[in-house]
């Protein structure tokens, strides 16, 4: 074989072998950091505190248990961040695996979609407070180490703010109930025995599921 066409094929096969330990050692890194991006940067959090509010204000125990939680609030975050997915998959994913641009190109244009969706759920004062006290207009002017942080506090506030609405009338029930056995002179029996099952026939008869999972869904539009 000619001397330059073995030297062309060699370095060919060295390119190729690099590029594919350069993707072993992305998929690697997606892959151990993926369960702190879901929790950290998607819907997840506020999703799973509010439905653990709810099983609390419901006082129905382990009903629904926590792997039901963990898995409702894991598909409910795929169908929010899913255009968010799209576009990154359109603008970083499909452009890096046909060679089409480097890797450090492909990481910045996944962060790009990304960073847009944080920085519209992210409050203007919580983002002031890891910036020095400025609120940026657009998503471009902020930093990730200060952008992740500000929108983790943000979904946590978000979250017990639904979570306080949704105690409410569960409360109220608890004390009428509460009020109405101290007035039979019933205080040894435990009003969670009674109010329980009027809890129980309050969220089913106004489609609760349906109602909150739909006010989760529209929170992040």
């Amino acid at each position: 074989m000619n001397p330059a066409a073995l030297n062309a094929l060699t370095g060919t096969l060295k390119g190729t072998e690099a590029a594919t330990v350069m993707e072993i050692l992305i998929l690697l890194t997606v892959l151990s950091v993926a369960p702190l991006v879901l929790v950290t940067l998607t819907s997840f959090t506020r999703i799973v505190i509010v439905l653990s509010f709810l099983r609390q204000a419901l006082g129905t125990q382990q009903a629904p248990s926590n792997q039901i939680i963990i898995a409702l609030s894991l598909f409910l975050s795929f169908h929010i961040m899913a255009p968010v997915w799209q576009r990154i998959e359109a603008d970083a994913v499909s452009p890096y695996f046909k060679r089409q641009i480097e890797p450090q190109a492909a990481l910045e244009r996944a962060w790009g979609p990304l960073r847009e969706f944080l920085f519209r759920q992210t409050r203007k004062a919580d983002l002031a407070l890891f910036n020095g006290g400025h609120s940026a207009a657009d998503a471009a002017e902020v930093s990730a180490t200060h952008l992740i942080p500000a929108f983790v506090i943000s979904e946590l506030k978000t979250a017990f703010q639904m979570a306080f609405l949704i105690y409410v009338p569960f409360l109220v029930l608890d004390l009428v109930v509460a009020s109405i056995l101290m007035s039979m002179g019933m205080m040894f029996l435990p009003p969670v025995l009674i109010s329980l099952p009027f809890k129980l026939v309050l969220f089913v008869l106004v489609d609760g599921w349906n109602l909150l999972v739909g006010s989760l869904i529209r929170s992040f539009a």
